[in-house]
């Protein structure tokens, strides 16, 4: 199946690189551009395309509202979301995060890493740059609000599973550490995200900062 894509930046030299970029796997069509917030979602409702691109800051509507209209629980038709960003730690992307986003990528970062990201917001999970994840998340979960409770306490095992998730490791990364099976891994998330309400590894990453899952170290 081609994944639909919707690229949303205010710089026409980025829309163009990266709808190069994605242009080269053919499993992925670029559908529509938009310069902007407004264009964006007026195109994302036309189109209806399977993943968005958007720049966090843009002219007439930034990248979180586009997101939170998007990917947010009151999106008529939810699109999923990856945030495109040109800083390490920005301070736009956590609520960003909040609002539904699937993940974020530096524009920096090379092409196998954006159409990775692509693909997993597709396949229902997230993608967030290695590099910056554990700088992002130690700077944005700082305690600026209550955790909120999971719906169901974690078991020993998902509270493991959730600080590596939140460390930016693949399941098979897990997989390795713990000594157990991709599977395995992969039905533990599954449980995770149903106990915490989360819609995708960006929301369990959050969660595992903000409860202390994840060493610091």
């Amino acid at each position: 199946m081609t994944i639909r894509v919707l690229i949303a930046d205010d710089q026409e030299m980025v829309r163009r690189g990266v709808r190069e970029i994605l242009g080269s796997d053919p499993g992925i069509e670029v559908v529509g551009e938009a310069p902007d917030g407004v264009a964006a979602l007026e195109l994302a409702g036309r189109l209806r395309p399977d993943v968005a691109l958007v720049d966090v800051r843009m002219p007439g509507l930034d990248g979180l509202e586009v997101t939170r209209r998007l990917a947010g629980p009151d999106a008529p038709v939810r699109v999923r979301v990856v945030i495109l960003t040109t800083f390490d730690l920005d301070e736009y992307v956590y609520p960003a995060l909040r609002h539904g986003a699937s993940g974020f990528v530096l524009k920096r970062s090379g092409p196998a890493l954006l159409i990775e990201a692509v693909r997993a917001a597709m396949g229902g999970e997230s993608l967030i740059s290695p590099s910056i994840t554990v700088r992002l998340l130690r700077h944005v979960t700082e305690p600026v609000r209550r955790p909120e409770p999971p719906r169901e306490p974690l078991t020993e095992r998902e509270k493991e599973i959730a600080g590596q998730v939140a460390l930016g490791r693949s399941n098979a990364d897990i997989a390795a550490e713990l000594f157990i099976s991709p599977g395995t891994v992969k039905t533990h998330l599954a449980s995770v995200q149903r106990k915490l309400g989360a819609r995708n590894r960006v929301g369990v990453a959050v969660h595992a900062w903000e409860m202390g899952y994840a060493s610091r170290d």
